[in-house]
């Protein structure tokens, strides 16, 4: 069962409660749920490490995480969208080729999210990235996922995300990546 922390009454121990994360303080946490939710080796998560410390020290970065029995489970962080930021660089070109780079002006960006998976197909990811796009200023949101048939991407539609652009590649990553927009908030 998924709880909000001040809502509603006590549950059980392995209730999943959403709230607000401390990210720098539980980033080996965080990257370890996202090692296994992704596959990373110890040298990816060494990299990613050192971009969410930088991350979290831009304005506007929060993250949200979902616990269980006093453990991270999922996490989700993201930022009001900058052209400046590496990402917009790389996806700014594939989206201008479909007439959509407009989505990278006013548009909150989801920059991870990920739910361990024993702990998949429970709504936890659904929680988490309502609960952080609820509280964002900009009047609809931008993300990145691997551009296969997937369930992340599933959920991705059901609230209301769309392909902006497909097959973008990021240097480094070995798949290509679907850039999917939604206005705020997120369909329920």
């Amino acid at each position: 069962m998924l709880r909000f922390p001040g809502h509603g009454r006590h549950q059980p121990d392995d209730d999943v409660l959403i709230g607000p994360l401390d990210l720098p303080g539980h980033v080996d946490e965080a990257l370890a749920v996202q090692a296994v939710a992704f596959g990373l080796g110890p040298d990816e998560v060494a990299v990613r490490r050192q971009i969410v410390l930088r991350h979290m020290t831009l304005p506007g970065a929060r993250a949200f995480g979902a616990t269980t029995r006093g453990r991270l489970v999922g996490f989700v962080y993201g930022m009001p969208n900058d052209r400046g930021h590496w990402w917009s660089t790389v996806v700014e070109p594939y989206l201008r080729a479909q007439g959509h780079d407009d989505w990278l002006d006013d548009s909150f960006v989801i920059t991870e999210l990920h739910v361990h998976p024993r702990h998949q197909k429970h709504g936890i990811g659904r929680a988490l990235i309502t609960t952080i796009t609820d509280g964002a200023d900009q009047p609809r949101s931008i993300l990145s996922a691997i551009d296969i048939e997937s369930p992340a991407r599933r959920l991705y539609r059901s609230l209301g995300y769309r392909d902006l652009a497909r097959q973008v590649h990021f240097p480094s990553a070995p798949r290509p990546y679907a850039v999917m927009g939604a206005p705020l908030p997120l369909l329920r």
